[in-house]
């Protein structure tokens, strides 16, 4: 396994992080940034923790698939959510 191969679940996981619908209005986006603060904030500090730390890639992955799933991009429309969708 290369570097690159143990580094590749992080960089997935960060983009997961990154990558959350944009908001469909202006209304939408107040909601949208509290998500992707959250988001970001977990993904940073994966980060930090193997590149400042030594922690393990594919751990650290995992712990910040953890924490995405407890700020899932939800409580504002996106583009192509119906509005009887919106919010959940």
């Amino acid at each position: 396994m290369t570097a690159n191969d143990s580094m590749r679940p992080l960089v997935e996981a960060v983009l997961e992080a990154l990558a959350i619908p944009y908001p469909a209005t202006i209304g939408d986006g107040p909601a949208h940034t509290e998500v992707l603060e959250a988001r970001v904030m977990h993904a940073r500090i994966a980060l930090e923790n193997v590149l400042q730390r030594g922690d393990d890639p594919g751990w650290s992955a995992d712990y910040l698939r953890t924490k995405l799933a407890e700020h899932p991009p939800t409580g504002y429309r996106h583009h192509g959510t119906p509005r009887m969708e919106a919010g959940r």
